[in-house]
């Protein structure tokens, strides 16, 4: 039995920042911007909004396209770096408000791998017989922990969610493999310095600006270009796939020029590349199920899919999946 993804839905907020707009905040401007990310805009939760209220329209936007009531939900995952709390896990808020009342939920955190690690865990669910219907959300604020004095971050980061079905199917379709991993010594390029068990909220930490992202980003954008290239040709060559046979990749969207250089170790066409980061930026764990949502109406069932991350922590990896629906089929 495989799990199957039977329907594909994503959020974006309507304000709108461009990069004419971070020109206003920071020493920076539009053609620096999009000559070394591609990111033209990005989009901002209003303050007082939590990550759990895109991942509460997703899913209610996956059972209207299904068809199904929220309440035939059996779990939620949500994957996220920016709880609305710590605790309670924002998937029980999502599963709360969005009325999934039979289903028991909760995050993953693997910063911007957060929703591969989850579409991982959750097809492992559907697999063994024990759910029939899983929703995979990948949700992330961004801008309540960016630093908008701060233009090495300020200009990569949105905000955005994106989520899937996952159902049981017993064709050769749906999630087929995934290589997943982690190394730890990346943690000092890319982290949060506050907030957490090793060094409490404080007055000093908040004047610090320590509650914001810190990143290196030399040795993050080094490691990103190996690790999701290299994993990437790694679940091609162990299913006997030939760039013929791969009809999309679906990169997380950090960097433009990350993403080139995984296409062009897989030997991957531009046309072959799903790519939306000009207009959302870097949404962490929301990126990867905003391009499925996207691209929704020109997938074809059978279609071989790659989707390749990495993330802080270093969390990086990749899931080789086959495309299970027709676009109003």
């Amino acid at each position: 039995m495989n799990a199957l993804i039977t329907t594909v839905s994503g959020y974006v907020p309507p304000k709108v920042l461009s990069n004419k707009d971070l020109e206003k905040l920071v020493d920076t401007n539009d053609e620096w911007i999009k000559s070394r990310t591609g990111i033209s805009e990005r989009r901002l939760l209003e303050d007082g909004e939590g990550t759990s209220v895109m991942g509460i329209e997703v899913v209610k936007s996956i059972c209207e396209k299904r068809g199904i009531d929220p309440t035939d939900i059996d779990l939620i995952i949500c994957a996220t770096v920016t709880p609305d709390y710590q605790f309670p896990s924002t998937a029980n808020i999502i599963a709360d408000k969005a009325g999934a009342t039979n289903a028991w939920s909760f995050d993953i955190n693997a910063a911007c791998s957060g929703f591969l690690y989850a579409l991982t865990t959750g097809s492992q669910f559907i697999e063994t017989g024990k759910y029939k219907k899983v929703i995979v959300v990948g949700a992330d604020k961004m801008s309540s922990i960016i630093d908008y004095t701060d233009r090495t971050t300020c200009v990569l980061f949105g905000d955005g969610a994106g989520g899937v079905l996952l159902e049981p199917t017993d064709e050769n379709i749906g999630i087929m493999d995934s290589i997943l991993y982690t190394d730890g010594a990346g943690q000092k390029h890319l982290y949060q310095k506050a907030g957490g068990s090793v060094k409490p909220s404080s007055i000093e930490s908040v004047e610090a600006k320590e509650h914001f992202v810190y990143q290196e980003g030399q040795p993050v954008f080094k490691a990103a270009v190996m690790g999701m290239a290299d994993v990437s040709e790694e679940i091609m060559k162990k299913n006997n796939l030939s760039s013929d046979d791969v009809a999309w990749l679906v990169p997380h969207q950090a960097n433009l020029r990350i993403i080139d250089a995984t296409a062009r170790r897989m030997g991957l066409n531009k046309d072959k590349v799903m790519i939306n980061i000009d207009k959302y930026g870097n949404t962490t764990a929301g990126t990867i199920p905003l391009c499925l949502w996207e691209w929704e109406k020109e997938l074809k069932k059978g279609d071989n899919i790659i989707l390749a991350t990495f993330g802080g922590g270093f969390t990086w990896g990749a899931c080789y999946l086959k495309w299970g629906y027709n676009y109003n089929e």
